[in-house]
């Protein structure tokens, strides 16, 4: 966490390019965050809707 600080903090050499990095490399982060809480939240509604099908199909009987 430090590193990431001082990265940022250092402005010696630092150019466009540098920043492009980190820049990519978060998007990457947050890609792959968003993706993972998708599939998650997909088996929760999935997880559901089953349970709510079971439940009006034994009040329909």
């Amino acid at each position: 966490m430090n590193t990431i600080r001082n990265f940022f903090k250092d402005e010696t050499g630092s150019s466009l390019s540098e920043y492009a990095v980190a820049a990519g490399l978060i998007a990457v982060a947050v890609a792959t965050a968003f993706s993972s809480l998708g599939t998650q939240l997909n088996t929760t509604i999935k997880s559901m809707t089953n349970a709510i099908r079971t439940s009006m199909s034994s009040i329909a009987e």
